[in-house]
């Protein structure tokens, strides 16, 4: 029997490229998000027959339920990883941000993480050992920066929830992981930074000097994370600098990060 993957923002960008990983790979992959349009195009890009589609709102903890066990009635009755991976950007001034704009953030990015989490367990408790929980985090879970308070307090939230059930849910034989990513070429780049914000997060990073990597590296680092023992898995050059940086240097840290306030 095939393993099987549930990959919610399954509709485009990274979910998309985890998805067609896994598929070329051998397993059957549930795709997951909001848009039916977005998943069908994904599925169209998978084997006939390798994937299966499940609406769902992330924010909806009823809906978890739903949606994983529409995926395991699918997959034959067995879950081995779920993939935490919806998300939304959001960035600029904490000053400029509307309120609803912080809670969607808050709610898809963090809420819907620990929301997918505890919908998972019973089935990642039931396919144990080898089952994995997989979470987006970001290189902004590793240290915060100017125009990225919000956005970085949700990845380092789900950094902390990465941390917790690692520990937590290790006598249950379940694997817990993360990706961080830097910048990633995906659709979400095209977004303004926020509704008040006339420039794209593209342009942004560009303006900025930072890289943009493949979205492949970040399909390829979720094969690694799955199937290796790594807890934080980076990607990209900004993330390993950051990383590295952060706990060697922090201080010089800082002084970089001070002096680039108002770049992002």
């Amino acid at each position: 029997m095939a393993r099987t993957i549930f990959i919610t923002g399954g509709g485009s960008g990274i979910g998309r490229a985890v998805a067609q990983r896994f598929a070329r790979g051998g397993w059957f992959v549930g795709l997951a998000d909001v848009s039916e349009s977005g998943m069908a195009e994904t599925a169209a890009l998978l084997p006939k027959g390798a994937s299966s589609i499940h609406k769902l709102d992330v924010r909806d903890r009823a809906g978890w339920d739903a949606a994983l066990a529409d995926f395991a009635k699918a997959a034959g009755g067995r879950i081995d990883v779920v993939f935490n991976n919806a998300g939304v950007p959001v960035g600029g001034p904490l000053a400029e941000l509307a309120v609803d704009e912080i809670e969607r953030a808050l709610d898809i990015n963090l809420k819907g993480v620990i929301f997918g989490a505890q919908a998972a367990y019973p089935w990642l408790k039931a396919s144990a050992p080898g089952s994995v929980l997989l979470n987006t985090a970001s290189a902004a879970g590793i240290y915060g920066t100017p125009g990225a308070s919000v956005y970085s307090a949700t990845k380092f939230g789900v950094r902390a929830v990465t941390e917790s059930l690692d520990g937590e849910w290790a006598a249950d034989g379940i694997a817990v992981r993360d990706l961080m990513p830097a910048f990633i070429d995906t659709p979400l780049l095209d977004h303004n930074a926020n509704r008040a914000s006339n420039e794209d997060i593209r342009s942004r990073v560009k303006g900025a000097g930072l890289e943009i990597s493949p979205v492949s590296d970040v399909a390829e680092a979720a094969w690694a994370a799955v199937h290796g023992e790594r807890l934080h898995t980076l990607v990209g050059p900004t993330a390993k600098r950051m990383a590295l940086f952060s706990r060697l240097l922090p201080g010089l840290v800082r002084k970089q990060v001070r002096g680039r306030a108002g770049a992002l």
